[in-house]
């Protein structure tokens, strides 16, 4: 192991805040019988300074999402040297669907059908997750509940694409379990048309303990690891 000469120590308010939130996660994924090996914690660092994303690198963290294209993609690209999994967490226009998937390595938000088609390749392979919207509101990501399976069979049917599973944020007005038990009914029906697609990508900075009880193995986890995001104009 090497040891690092940067401001980035164990005592860094970034390190603390990680090694918070690894406890938290572990704690739940006890709490919930589950075992924290289970859990891969993407740190979502939208607006945050390549400079935090190295910090982060340094201290252990391999996955990474951002939830915009150009900020995403920049990143990876100035990064390129840490070999950081990269996941595009936010919503995906058709147009910019190969952009994303040349540097991303999960697409958490696939919603549409158009979308699949876009995201198709004879050359590679990408995994991803369908978002299903867990509100009544069409102008939110996701796919609607009674066109779920419809999607996932477009997936499982194109090429350059690996489905891993579900993915879903709560909503405000909704208590978080309750929310992540309609997920975990959704993952259920996606593995009775592809068992291997049993991951569920959900729980965020404030509600990651309630998906993890309801089998969440990707958390997209924020601002509780990297701080109040930056002033972005």
């Amino acid at each position: 192991m090497t040891t690092s000469t940067s401001p980035t120590s164990s005592s860094s308010p970034l390190a603390e805040r990680l090694a918070t939130v690894r406890a938290g996660v572990a704690d739940a994924a006890r709490s919930a019988g589950r075992s924290p090996e289970e859990l891969t914690t993407i740190v979502v660092t939208k607006f945050h300074p390549v400079s935090l994303v190295r910090e982060l690198a340094a201290l252990g963290v391999r996955d990474v999402g951002e939830n915009r294209h150009q900020e995403a993609q920049a990143k990876a690209a100035e990064l390129s040297d840490l070999h950081l999994r990269w996941h595009f967490v936010g919503q995906l226009q058709s147009k910019k669907a190969r952009q994303v998937r040349a540097y991303a390595d999960v697409i958490h938000s696939i919603d549409r059908i158009s979308l699949v088609d876009a995201l198709r390749s004879d050359d590679s392979t990408v995994d991803c997750f369908v978002q299903l919207n867990l509100t009544d509101d069409p102008g939110r990501g996701g796919v609607a509940d009674k066109d779920l399976e419809p999607l996932v069979e477009r997936v499982l049917d194109t090429p350059g694409l690996r489905l891993l599973g579900v993915m879903a944020v709560a909503p405000l007005d909704e208590d978080a379990r309750r929310a992540f038990a309609r997920v975990r009914s959704a993952s259920e029906r996606i593995t009775a048309l592809e068992p291997l697609a049993d991951k569920i990508s959900a729980g965020m900075s404030q509600d990651y303990a309630a998906a993890i009880a309801e089998g969440a193995t990707h958390l997209r986890i924020g601002t509780a690891i990297t701080g109040n995001r930056p002033d972005h104009g």
